[in-house]
């Protein structure tokens, strides 16, 4: 199958990484010249499809400068290690508490094959590639590279996860925000424009400091938000209130049951899926209830187990 690719504009080009699906899962390219960043990776599976795109664009992998992967779930830097291996010249740009599983990747591998199994593990995450320490640098809060005079600034931005960041980029103004901006699957945009919600995703759920995250990505003024999941959006001031309100209501949501540990994750997934369908009923999609539970079935889940775990904290920080 041939790479899927969409120009954005400003040398910005959205890469479909086809995980599980069609428009689950982006990564980023980043033009400037003869210079190239790629934001997120997708798998190890994903790889040769940049490659392509690469070669499509009159580019190799000798013009890619920076990999910056915005957190290290697999879904968006599984292919990190691969994509540095094949670029020579390239240097990963990755949060400081990322940068370890980067460098040595057999907790991230040991923990998903435990999660996923080894078969299924291969199939949808194919290997992780360690990266050399000389070849990464850790980004603090802040941090700015220039990509042929370009500047790219990396942003801390916890609350999905503690070692998130996003990254905005001066010419387009465009935000780079992997899952600090939730996920806007386009199956559920309408005339009322994009469909959002946040992914409370294991292990590292922090409504307060998403909640702080949300005000620096606002602080920024961007254009546009390009999300992982999935590509860009431009109602970037009717979207952050819809995401706040997501947030409190998916913690609300896991405090009615933080009295039932027994049960709790499928209790969970299923009260967040009957809010998932209210919303997108008044949202205005018209998708048959199963349909729209498989798409949302795999983050039904994963919001489940976070929450899950965040209420584990909080019980056990009153012990």
């Amino acid at each position: 199958m041939a790479a899927r690719y969409e120009d954005l504009g400003y040398g910005v080009y959205c890469i479909d990484t086809d995980l599980y699906r069609a428009q689950m899962a982006a990564c980023y390219l980043i033009r400037e010249g003869d210079a190239v960043a790629f934001v997120d990776t997708g798998t190890y599976h994903t790889i040769p499809w940049l490659m392509a795109v690469l070669a499509e664009l009159g580019l190799s992998a000798d013009n890619v400068r920076y990999v910056i992967p915005t957190h290290v779930h697999l879904d968006h830097a599984g292919g990190a290690g691969e994509l540095m291996a094949r670029c020579p010249n390239a240097t990963m740009i990755v949060h400081p508490k990322g940068a370890p599983h980067m460098i040595d990747p057999s907790k991230l591998q040991a923990g998903a094959t435990a999660v996923y199994g080894a078969e299924g593990f291969a199939k949808d995450y194919g290997k992780l590639i360690p990266v050399s320490a000389e070849r990464v640098i850790t980004a603090a809060d802040g941090y700015a590279v220039e990509l042929n005079g370009r500047c790219l600034t990396f942003y801390d931005t916890p609350g999905h996860a503690n070692h998130h960041g996003c990254i905005f980029d001066a010419s387009s103004r465009y935000c780079f925000t992997g899952d600090t901006f939730g996920i806007c699957y386009r199956e559920f945009a309408t005339a009322k424009g994009a469909w959002i919600f946040a992914p409370t995703t294991p292990v590292a759920f922090s409504p307060s400091e998403w909640q702080q995250s949300l005000d620096t990505l606002e602080a920024l003024q961007p254009s546009a938000m390009l999300l992982t999941h999935y590509g860009q959006v431009t109602d970037v001031a009717g979207l952050f209130p819809k995401l706040r309100a997501s947030i409190e209501a998916l913690s609300n949501l896991a405090l009615t049951l933080k009295n039932a540990p027994e049960g709790r994750v499928d209790a969970l997934k299923e009260q967040i899926f009957l809010t998932w369908l209210e919303e997108i009923a008044t949202h205005g999609v018209n998708l048959p209830e199963g349909d729209i539970r498989e798409l949302l079935r795999v983050d039904a889940t994963l919001n489940a187990q976070g929450l899950d775990v965040w209420l584990q904290r909080l019980a056990k920080a009153k012990t």
